[in-house]
């Protein structure tokens, strides 16, 4: 990834941080040109049709772009339609409604990183909760295709998928601008404890997303953006500084979402939820954390919970004809893609190097027809090998 690093520097801190020096790399354009599958640009994004995508046969470089626009472009890039078939969002949306009533009549209340409590509604590890909620619902809607793209583009294969649903009503306030996990959610003093590289490495270790579960127009408050400011090497440290946060505000850009479509961004762009100044917009949106195999996610998902509760619906949909990218999709962001770390006394490596992750047991489990029954002692015994 291209950035602005500093010379000969092995670490970073906040006397690194020049505010000259971060508007002359962020002024630029983006040019339609460079990026032949984008169908526009707007604000200085790259806007993408999902059909196009999805029909494109130069899947490599397809991936190449997406790649180039996210680490060293604008740094985001919104997919218009990302959901063709409005009515998964809407079952998905009807899920995230219950589970919010069932949080409300218990008289638990979900923090939220920039509202009053209760202002606004938050479901935590929402992937876990619908899955068990809702099987069906939940592998029709995470067998899309332009998740495991982007997904799959940024962070290679084993990825890891969590989220949480984020309800800003009508009035919730706005967040000032940051940058997200891992860096992006240390204080500056930890931050600058940890060397330069490291700072350079946090951004490909996840990929932030958001999907529209509704219409929502820029006076209902979606998120603000400040293109190619990811390429700012000492960002973790600058964010919170007054004098970027006030270059934040005059030139961040914003766009509206409509139900279905989907944005997903750098983690070190500089960005910030707007405020829902509409009287009748329930902003609702999926927040996706997509981490790589080789890093940690940011909640703890019983991802073999998920993946039992998900199985039944796999095994069907194998047998009705379902593609092999179909039920892959599922079971990437059902199932642990990554072997390690485990036990290796008692669970010692299998035709290689590794043991079987849990999403290969998975698919071998759909490919032999196994019972619901034999998946969940597999899986278990798996887990309890994995134990120290």
């Amino acid at each position: 990834m291209s950035v602005a690093s500093v010379p000969g520097r092995a670490s970073l801190s906040e006397q690194d941080c020049d505010l000259g020096t971060f508007r002359a790399l962020i002024d630029r354009t983006t040019h339609l040109a460079d990026y032949p599958h984008a169908a526009s640009v707007a604000e200085n994004v790259l806007v993408y049709e999902g059909e196009r995508l999805r029909t494109a046969e130069d899947r490599d470089a397809q991936r190449a772009e997406l790649v180039r626009a996210l680490a060293d472009g604008p740094g985001i890039v919104v997919v218009r339609g990302a959901f063709a078939d409005p009515s998964v969002v809407d079952r998905v949306t009807a899920v995230f409604e219950a589970l919010i009533a069932e949080q409300r009549a218990s008289g638990a209340a979900a923090g939220d990183h920039f509202a009053k409590p209760g202002a606004n509604d938050r479901v935590w590890n929402a992937l876990e909760k619908t899955a068990l909620y809702d099987p069906e619902a939940f592998a029709d809607y995470y067998a899309n295709d332009i998740l495991a793209l982007v997904s799959a583009a940024w962070l290679g294969p084993g990825y890891q998928v969590t989220s949480q649903v984020n309800v800003v009503n009508p009035g919730g306030a706005g967040q000032s601008a940051h940058r997200d996990y891992h860096l992006g959610f240390l204080s500056n003093a930890t931050a600058a404890a940890y060397p330069a590289h490291v700072h350079r490495l946090s951004p490909v270790l996840t990929l932030q997303g958001a999907v529209a579960h509704c219409d929502m127009p820029v006076a209902s408050g979606p998120t603000l953006y400040l293109p190619y400011s990811q390429r700012y090497e000492p960002g973790y440290l600058a964010w919170r500084l007054p004098e970027f946060q006030a270059y934040f505000e005059a030139r961040h850009v914003q766009l509206p979402l409509a139900k279905g479509d989907a944005a997903f961004f750098n983690p070190a762009l500089f960005h910030a939820a707007g405020t829902n100044r509409t009287a009748d917009v329930r902003r609702t949106a999926n927040l996706l954390q997509v981490s790589s195999a080789f890093g940690r996610a940011m909640e703890t998902v019983d991802r073999e919970a998920v993946a039992n509760a998900v199985f039944p619906v796999l095994l069907r949909r194998a047998a009705e004809g379902a593609g092999e990218e179909w039920l892959e999709n599922v079971i990437a962001a059902s199932a642990e893609g990554y072997p390690f770390p485990t036990n290796l006394d008692s669970d010692p490596p299998v035709d290689g190097l590794a043991p079987p992750a849990q999403a290969d047991v998975v698919r071998r489990a759909v490919r032999e027809e196994w019972s619901p029954q034999r998946l969940r002692a597999e899986l278990r015994a798996g887990t309890e090998r994995r134990a120290s």
